[in-house]
């Protein structure tokens, strides 16, 4: 009776890990995807939003009373941090033209009455035209016009009140004082609400491109352009899908690392969370992620395709994690079919953690659907490595017996010449 050999196991993992890693190492469209954009991107992307707000937006002035209440108005708007006027024009149509080529993202119209309606103690107004392909710009001239006109009024309403205290005048300007506390983001910034979820779907995104690669380069480098070469050691599937996931769960450690603790470090975003309870979350999404690229991996015929079927989803995916789009407005399908992307959890996991300062116990739900996601393509890695093993087989056989079908019809030419 032959023993079983309870190291062959080991001994086949360890060949097929070391046999994954210097695939990734030496093919370097994988190292592009698992190197150099992970160590790259955040910082190109960070860099370009660290400002945080958008300063001195380019505004067009069309004053038609061109009165003193007016300048004054124009003035304060051009000394607040948001807004710079660069023109002052005689027309709305001189103003237009400057917004569409691209000198100023707004126009402030002051009508011909502006003073007068004041003077009579009736309510004016200020037309705002704002160029909305970028919300930020609304955002600026928005808020400068409005705390501008606040400030004016609350003024005429104290020049109006004669005979009055100090006291008296503060109260009239500001009946109900109110502070404004900007928590989880207190620069109120771009880089702070956005980076975050970036970072993980960084991490994502590039792992399974990375991983199609790899898959899209074995088909390519075997002869019968199968994912899994011809060798002893492949057999057993779970060595096979340990073997394969060790490599990439070792390589984006590191990435997990850099990403999510020394970019946030580089650029003075929000990190107020503990950084245990960000590793207990990255675990299990870096998990999920693995087994779930490996499980796309069989759809990858050539290099070319990861890129056609991966690339096209990221910001589809950035809008259905529910940060940049609020998650209570997305439609229920869509929703239902977030739920299948590791990005998803982990995105409001993360940001929960490290940027609102919320305990492992406050992200219990998306920690349960990162780990039941790690197992749950566990297993689809298992079985569509199994089928493909299977089908490898079959195919296999069938070019054998042709192999022997066409030896055994030139066995017999000869003995039919003769």
């Amino acid at each position: 009776m032959q023993r079983y050999d309870f190291q062959q196991p080991f001994r086949d993992w360890w060949h097929i890990f070391r046999d994954e890693l210097r695939t990734v190492f030496r093919d370097q469209g994988v190292l592009i995807f698992f190197i150099l954009v992970p160590l790259g991107y955040p910082l190109l992307y960070t860099y370009i939003y660290n400002n945080e707000t958008v300063r001195e937006v380019p505004a067009a002035v069309v004053d038609e009373g061109c009165t003193a209440v007016s300048r004054d108005f124009v003035r304060r708007v051009d000394a607040t941090a948001d807004v710079r006027v660069v023109a002052h024009c005689a027309s709305m149509e001189e103003a237009k033209q400057l917004v569409r080529r691209r000198e100023a993202y707004g126009i402030i119209r002051l009508p011909r009455t502006f003073s007068q309606e004041l003077a009579r103690m009736r309510q004016t107004s200020v037309q705002l035209f704002v160029d909305m392909s970028g919300m930020l710009y609304y955002k600026a001239l928005l808020l400068s016009c409005t705390n501008v006109s606040l400030d004016i009024g609350a003024e005429l309403k104290v020049k109006r009140s004669p005979g009055t205290t100090d006291e008296q005048d503060m109260v009239t300007q500001q009946p109900i004082r109110y502070q404004q506390v900007d928590i989880f983001n207190p620069a109120a910034g771009f880089a702070s609400f956005l980076i975050p979820a970036f970072l993980i779907l960084l991490l994502q995104q590039t792992l399974v491109l990375g991983v199609g690669l790899s898959a899209g380069t074995a088909r390519e480098r075997n002869s019968y352009a199968e994912l899994l070469p011809i060798n002893r050691h492949y057999h057993g599937l779970a060595r096979i899908v340990l073997g394969k996931s060790a490599v990439y769960f070792l390589v984006y450690l590191w990435n997990a690392f850099y990403c999510l603790f020394l970019v946030p470090r580089f650029f003075t975003l929000p990190q107020i969370g503990a950084p245990w309870d960000v590793w207990l979350v990255a675990l299990p999404f870096l998990l999920a992620t693995v087994f779930f690229a490996m499980t796309c991996s069989v759809l990858i015929r050539q290099r070319e395709t990861a890129f056609m079927i991966i690339v096209f989803s990221s910001v589809p995916l950035l809008f259905l994690s529910g940060v940049s789009w609020p998650g209570w407005a997305v439609p229920e399908f869509w929703k239902v079919v977030s739920w299948a992307f590791p990005s998803t959890f982990g995105v409001n996991a993360y940001v929960k953690i490290n940027s609102m300062g919320a305990h492992l116990a406050e992200v219990r739900h998306e920690l349960f659907c990162l780990w039941a996601q790690a197992a749950f393509y566990f297993g689809t890695a298992l079985l569509v490595y199994r089928n493909n093993i299977a089908a490898s087989r079959r195919r296999m056989e069938q070019k054998r017996e042709g192999i022997r079908q066409r030896l055994g019809q030139r066995r017999e030419s000869p003995s039919t010449a003769q």
